[in-house]
């Protein structure tokens, strides 16, 4: 089985800060993700009957929507809150300490958990062990495959400094993707996730997770109603009717 290894004082824990307030679902992170991957370090990423009536494939990067009620007394009560998924690149990653072969990884530099492709022997167990679901079996290779937080952008000099992040941060519409090193108390990332709360996702099993989840907001105090000119309130939807059908 394969060791962790002895993180020296002062070594970098590079991961994401998501945050489920201002996701908005698009999966933009998920494509630019799948674009950069296919040409890159875990090079190709395939795809399984695309045009089917099951596609699949491998993507490093999943979103997921779900429900959630607010505890709002009126009808809106609820909202959506979608939730992207990858690798955590956990403190105490099990799907490298149950490897066989040495194949998944940590870096000591960075906590980055990467797998070596030319040892890895497709026998899964790294999966069983995560509990994310965050790793991904290549079929047509027969190896394990995962997010590398995009390794080949962020050490990449020929990039311009700015650029030096991974896809899925780099491409997302709404901010809500961050990056840095969240081994520095001082870091931007450590201050939103000290600032905002942010938690980590299924703490009681001890893996550690580096990303971290920023939770939802708490629904603001709702604006006051907008005041017509007869005295009476109506929102601006149904002042514009209004204005219509009064010509």
């Amino acid at each position: 089985m394969t060791s962790l290894p002895e993180r020296q004082p002062g070594a970098k824990t590079l991961g994401l800060v998501i945050d489920l307030d201002t996701c908005v679902g698009c999966h933009a992170c998920a494509v630019n993700c799948k674009e950069w991957n296919t040409g890159g370090h875990s090079a190709p990423l395939p795809d399984y009957d695309p045009y089917g009536k099951a596609p699949d494939g491998v993507w490093f990067n999943r979103i997921h929507a779900y429900e959630v009620d607010t505890g709002a007394a009126d009808a809106c009560g609820s909202k959506t809150v979608n939730f992207p998924r990858s690798c955590l690149h956990c403190e105490e990653p099990q799907c490298v300490t149950v490897c066989p072969t040495g194949a998944s990884y940590k870096r000591a530099e960075d906590g980055i958990v990467l797998v070596d492709l030319d040892i890895c022997i497709g026998c899964k167990l790294c999966s069983w062990a995560c509990p994310y679901g965050a790793r991904e079996f290549d079929e047509d290779a027969g190896v394990m495959k995962k997010c590398t937080l995009c390794i080949d952008r962020i050490y990449n000099e020929t990039l311009p400094e700015a650029e030096r992040e991974p896809a899925c941060v780099a491409t997302c519409p709404s901010r809500a993707r961050h990056f840095g090193d969240l081994g520095d108390p001082e870091s931007a990332v450590s201050r939103l996730v000290a600032e905002r709360g942010g938690v980590d996702l299924m703490p009681e099993l001890g893996y550690r997770p580096t990303n971290k989840y920023l939770p939802p907001r708490k629904a603001s105090i709702a604006a006051p109603p907008l005041e017509r000119a007869d005295g009476g309130t109506a929102n601006a939807l149904l002042r514009l009717i209004d204005k219509v059908l009064s010509r």
